[in-house]
């Protein structure tokens, strides 16, 4: 289960190592995400020399 403030380890080669989920995509009133939910969330950690930047809202 994924609600929002929760810390997740990317596993695609995009550049971001760290999120931070900030809203769930969906129903207005779902507490919870799960595996390949739509969510909005916030880099927390990224590879360096790539074009992502920490803080940016994805």
């Amino acid at each position: 289960m994924i609600q929002p403030q929760t810390h997740l380890n990317v596993a695609d080669n995009s550049g971001a190592q760290e999120l931070m989920c900030i809203r769930i995509i969906g129903a207005s009133n779902r507490r919870y995400a799960h595996i390949g939910d739509v969510i909005v969330a916030v880099i927390k950690e990224a590879v360096p020399n790539t074009p992502l930047e920490r803080s940016e809202v994805i």
